[in-house]
């Protein structure tokens, strides 16, 4: 049998539904529930806390006592669809991301005044989107369900009391599930194409932290890109009423190259006088790497499938086209008294999605995200935070198109979400 590739609309990495998250793409920023509170504004300058491991691994030097720091943080997202048009009928009530919680765990030991060790156990990238039955656009994306888990050993070592570097090697599994209506022709009733795959990706997290003067601090982070080749199986599945002769059930062994990008991320943390602390920063991210997606699966045959071999899927590719983004943030904290510190942040962060080629599964445009967050040290050796996040992006327009199968849909999203969290850390 000859070997044909299938190009299909499914992408499996990137259809994670960024209208949740907090960070540009499909990326993640919840791994601190103390720099959630200030919108992260002073990710790579801060060391707050053991989530510096992630945030940038030179600041585990400024931590002089072993501790443990762990959290979730918990998203609910909201999304109206209007002016919708497309040739299906159907609906668009916009409730497609479930309530979801991000956990994180890090913990850190200094070895020395120069040396220290930690871990780290997070999220960088995934989350979930799920439309109705009946949604309208459900052949451009139904549902889309993706995770990406990070195991990070990481060492940092302090040259003096005023500069000290980090590093650490990340270890990396992503596993997705994607599906879509299957619809032609032939076949005018739905079935479904279902994509499920997973691997293991290494990079490494590497950061430079500076004192710059006795009142300001400075870090740089760079998280490196990975690479994926995801490893799973493509499912087609008739809709009900086709003649078995033209579309039968198929699975196909399926894989999938993948990149999640590198970014930088530069931080300053200013202390304005014992009370009060001003951070601001930067993340670039390399989005442009994100051109398209092709799904290779092994088996396809002229005959394999029946309605394959008119190119019912055979010739659907989704373009990306992404482009390179940038993030801002800016916070500040208050130390109320002893027990208690209080912080907020605003940040704003660009879309890497284009007018073109934005569907259904990826809906994102530019954000504005206004963050509340307080410490509570009930003893030296515990610290339990708590930090709230609402996000609100501009209106954008998706407009897909399937000219092979005569499919179309055009709508206009506009997305908000609520993020809570809560975090403690133990020293000892």
């Amino acid at each position: 049998m000859k070997k044909v590739i299938l190009k299909t609309s499914l992408s499996l990495a990137v259809a994670m539904a960024s209208t949740q998250l907090f960070a540009s793409g499909f990326a993640l920023n919840e791994q601190s529930i103390s720099g959630m509170g200030t919108g992260f504004a002073g990710r790579s300058s801060a060391a707050d806390d053991a989530s510096t491991v992630f945030g940038n691994p030179a600041g585990m030097s400024r931590l002089k006592r072993q501790q443990i720091t762990g959290g979730v943080a918990a998203i609910d997202a909201s999304t109206d669809i209007n002016d919708a048009s497309g040739s299906r009928s159907g609906t668009n009530k916009g409730d497609m991301v479930p309530f979801t919680a991000v956990p994180m765990g890090f913990y850190v030991k200094p070895i020395d005044d120069q040396w220290a060790f930690g871990l780290g156990v997070y999220a960088p990238f995934g989350l979930i989107t799920d439309y109705e039955n009946g949604f309208q656009g459900r052949n451009f994306g139904s549902k889309s369900e993706v995770k990406v888990i990070t195991f990070q050993p990481t060492v940092s070592y302090a040259f003096n009391d005023r500069v000290s570097i980090g590093f650490g090697p990340t270890i990396n599994r992503i596993s997705g599930v994607l599906e879509s209506a299957l619809t032609t022709p032939l076949s005018p009733n739905d079935g479904r194409v279902q994509i499920k795959g997973n691997d293991i990706g290494y990079g490494y997290n590497i950061g430079v932290l500076v004192q710059a003067t006795d009142t300001t601090r400075v870090g740089l982070t760079y998280h490196s890109k990975v690479k994926y080749k995801l490893e799973g199986h493509t499912e087609v599945s008739p809709g009900a009423g086709t003649p078995s002769a033209l579309l039968r059930g198929a699975r196909y062994d399926a894989s999938l190259d993948i990149t999640t990008p590198e970014s930088a991320d530069l931080s300053v943390t200013q202390d304005l006088n014992d009370a009060w602390k001003l951070y601001a920063g930067a993340t670039w991210t390399r989005w442009s790497r994100l051109k398209d997606i092709t799904v290779e699966n092994e088996g396809v045959t002229a005959s394999a499938g029946g309605l394959l071999a008119p190119g019912a899927l055979s010739t659907v590719e989704e373009k990306q086209n992404w482009h390179d983004t940038w993030a801002y943030a800016i916070g500040t904290s208050y130390q109320l008294n002893k027990q208690w510190v209080l912080r907020t942040g605003l940040s704003f962060d660009q879309s890497p999605a284009n007018n073109t080629n934005r569907s259904p599964r990826i809906p994102t445009g530019d954000r504005t995200i206004f963050s509340l967050g307080a410490g509570w040290s009930p003893t030296e050796d515990l610290t339990i935070d708590v930090a709230y996040s609402y996000l609100k992006e501009e209106k954008v327009k998706v407009n897909n198109r399937n000219p092979q199968l005569g499919q179309s849909y055009s709508s206009e999203y506009e997305n908000s979400a609520n993020g809570f969290g809560v975090g403690a850390t133990y020293r000892f």
